[in-house]
């Protein structure tokens, strides 16, 4: 009988673990709480990976980079100096502007100037006050343009000339001596200002009725300026000008598209530029003896200042 008991008591010993690897069987645990962690302490599953150990989480990836936002251009300001055209034309530039929505504008025209009427630390007396001087506005105001209208003055009544006389020799020497002057009183100024010199926009004329070649000459002078400053034109005088000659001079020409829709700007197709009695000026209002923006609208003042801000624009969009 000892023998009996004592194999069954082996068999059972032999066969006991193999029974606990088969069935799972565990000594159950003597606390009431789980064992399991809870729901926010779970580690995160992580599938293997050939390149990364299963036991080490992979590294975030990069996110990826917004797309580029399209190109919005920034608000610059848009200043406008110059003679009486600039003077008669500053409003109708400032409306052409604003429609564009990215200018901030202001104008400082004075009729009967010249480029030397701007300039800082002259001897001669100066149709401009100081406050109004390019340098000035250039400290205070801190354009990122600058428009500069000039017909080419010379007359008497235009002091720092000196009485220099229209077309001649020493009246172009003096236009591009006063350009160059003139654009380095700007570059300095807004040096000091903090700011980036301002882009210099100049007006080409439109045609003398008396002198063409003198017209020519001065727009010519400003090209080979602005070339040689990386500056810019725009060519208002070709808008007031017939298509097939840049120079001669016209009271009336056809009427654009535009004109076609203003009521009262066109007659038989034709659209008038200048009054009878004023071959230089725009604005078809009668002149006064106190300089003023044209007070009625012209069509000459519409197509020389949508020349301007289309170039100003142009530059401002990149």
């Amino acid at each position: 009988m000892r023998k009996r008991w004592r194999g069954a008591l082996l068999a059972v010993c032999l066969l006991a673990p193999a029974l606990v690897l088969a069935y799972g069987w565990t000594q159950p645990s003597t606390s009431a709480q789980s064992t399991q962690p809870p729901e926010d302490d779970r580690p995160e599953y992580i599938p293997s990976s050939p390149t990364l150990p299963a036991s080490k989480p992979s590294k975030p990836s990069k996110p990826s980079k917004p797309s580029a936002a399209p190109h919005t251009p920034r608000p610059s300001r848009v200043l406008y100096l110059g003679d009486s055209l600039a003077m008669e034309s500053q409003n109708a530039l400032g409306q052409w502007l604003q429609k564009s929505g990215q200018t901030s504008y202001r104008s400082a025209p004075y009729s009967g100037t010249t480029l030397c009427d701007y300039l800082e630390g002259r001897p001669a007396d100066s149709l401009v006050p100081d406050k109004d001087k390019a340098a000035a506005l250039v400290r205070t105001f801190k354009p990122g343009v600058i428009v500069l209208q000039f017909w080419g003055n010379s007359w008497g009544y235009t002091p720092c000339m000196d009485e220099t006389q229209s077309d001649t020799p020493a009246y172009y020497a003096r236009y591009a001596s006063d350009a160059r002057a003139l654009t380095a009183e700007i570059a300095a100024s807004a040096k000091r200002a903090g700011i980036p010199r301002p882009k210099i926009v100049w007006v080409l004329q439109g045609p003398d009725a008396f002198n063409r070649d003198r017209v020519r000459k001065v727009n010519d002078l400003y090209r080979s300026h602005a070339a040689a400053t990386g500056d810019l034109l725009a060519d208002a005088g070709r808008r007031v000008s017939p298509a097939n000659d840049r120079y001669t001079y016209a009271r009336q020409l056809p009427c654009n598209a535009y004109e076609r829709t203003r009521p009262g700007y066109c007659t038989g197709d034709v659209t008038q530029l200048h009054r009878a009695d004023d071959p230089l000026h725009f604005c078809l209002a009668p002149t006064t003896s106190t300089p003023r923006p044209c007070p009625r609208p012209s069509p000459g003042i519409d197509r020389y200042t949508k020349a301007i801000a289309d170039t100003v624009t142009d530059y401002l969009r990149g």
